[in-house]
């Protein structure tokens, strides 16, 4: 009888050792692949992709790209050897990641592209870069035409290093120049981290003293440009003039518009967190129901927030 009972619970054991084993073989893991995570933009993104993992029971792996090229077709590549079930990615350059993404669908790894496009993914989170630009652009022009009676020396911190981003920077260049023609472009710098946007400014501002007007193509710059102006101790009547802004409203850039006599003035709300919970969606959606033959294409909202509209409660970031 002893013998016999011994036998049972051995079996119950193995059996859910087993169960174990196949729930764990179940799991689904989901890779990232980020640019670069200095920006603030990515980390709002990721954010969101990990509290909706979390919430469906995903494991999510990150990896940091350091915005090189090669790195990131390297972490393509790894994520295919480990046999993730998705990954979700933002390119540096969308054409080095072409093949490598092909090899992953076809060992039935979902790609999924979010901000710039990766051609052959499965699905494509994303906004028209020149557009985004202008509306970015316009923020700036309004502020120099209401403040500054159109005229103002002015700083673009750009992302002329990533070639899908160029378009954003000449949306705002051409709609500044068209809207403010009395104004003067004196600098447009690649910036991709507060670091870089910090020493952009600091230079700048020692050949041009009278920039007034410093905006970027993400907040990600324009916030190391908030802490560089904060530190140079201008007069009253200056900062009432200055204007830093940028686009993504990223909360690093809520925030800085909420501080005392901040000059954090502009962004642009294109939902970052909200497109990291949508990608998981989709991801679950696809493992519900298949992988539709055409990739589905959703384009990112560009709504304008003011730092008014922020100290008056009356934007509220989702």
């Amino acid at each position: 009888m002893k013998k016999l009972l011994s036998l049972v619970l051995c079996v119950l054991m193995l059996a859910t050792f087993a169960s174990m084993a196949s729930a764990e073989d179940d799991q689904i893991v989901v890779g990232m692949s980020i640019p670069q995570m200095a920006n603030p933009y990515f980390v709002s993104v990721m954010n969101g992709v990990q509290d909706q993992c979390d919430e469906l029971g995903y494991e999510l792996v990150v990896v940091d790209a350091g915005y090189d090229v090669a790195k990131q077709v390297s972490d393509f590549e790894n994520f295919g050897n480990q046999g993730v079930d998705c990954v979700i990615a933002c390119p540096i350059d969308s054409n080095a990641l072409l093949p490598v993404s092909e090899q992953l669908q076809e060992q039935g790894i979902i790609v999924i592209s979010f901000a710039q496009i990766i051609d052959n993914a499965n699905a494509i989170f994303t906004l028209d870069e020149y557009t985004y630009g202008t509306i970015i652009g316009t923020n700036a022009a309004t502020w120099i035409n209401e403040h500054l009676d159109g005229k103002a020396q002015v700083l673009i911190i750009s992302q002329d290093n990533v070639e899908a981003v160029v378009a954003r920077g000449d949306g705002i260049q051409d709609t500044i120049e068209e809207l403010c023609p009395e104004a003067e472009i004196v600098a447009r710098q690649a910036g991709d981290n507060p670091t870089t946007g910090m020493e952009i400014t600091e230079n700048i501002m020692q050949q041009y003293p009278d920039v007034r007007v410093i905006t970027g193509n993400n907040d990600s710059g324009p916030l190391g440009a908030y802490e560089a102006i904060m530190g140079m101790n201008l007069d009253e009547e200056a900062m009432a003039d200055f204007y830093i802004g940028g686009g993504d409203a990223t909360p690093e850039a809520i925030a800085k518009m909420q501080e005392e006599g901040s000059i954090y003035r502009a962004t642009v709300d294109i939902a970052p967190y909200q497109t990291g919970v949508d990608c998981v969606n989709c991801l679950a959606d696809f493992l519900a129901n298949g992988v539709p033959e055409e990739a589905p294409v959703s384009y990112f909202p560009c709504e304008p927030v003011w730092q008014d509209e922020v100290l008056s409660g009356e934007y509220v970031a989702g």
